[in-house]
């Protein structure tokens, strides 16, 4: 039931221009971070890396360490997102979304506009 009720009230928020945008940038910037962050920690553990050897090995604080892989961090930058992946074996790249999503996002963020709120949101939980 309250499922049902937030996703009502999502669909009528998303008839407001700057809520649309906003949702969409907010949506992918979480899901992209939050993907890269899940990676790094599987790998961090699959070769038996603690938190403070990678702090120490990038000269970095270990709360930093430790709230980037608890994504307290909220945003990292790209950079110790790059480092931490180096250190770990691994690089950050780009890749394109899937036709659907990127029709659909790109839509959105040029117009502020979604001809189908339903696919938006399918859209942006791939």
């Amino acid at each position: 039931m309250a499922g049902q009720t937030f996703y009502r009230d999502l669909l009528e928020d998303l008839k407001d221009p700057e809520f649309l945008r906003e949702y969409v940038k907010s949506s992918i910037r979480i899901s992209t971070v939050d993907g890269i962050i899940n990676d790094l920690e599987a790998r961090r553990e699959e070769l038996g890396k603690s938190k403070a050897e990678i702090a120490e090995a990038l000269d970095l604080h270990g709360a930093a360490v430790r709230r980037l892989f608890t994504s307290k961090s909220g945003n990292p930058t790209i950079g110790a997102l790059a480092e931490v992946a180096a250190m770990l074996g691994m690089r950050v790249v780009l890749e394109p979304m899937s036709l659907n999503q990127s029709k659909v996002v790109s839509a959105v963020l040029e117009t502020g506009q979604v001809k189908s709120p339903e696919k938006l949101v399918k859209a942006l939980s791939i």
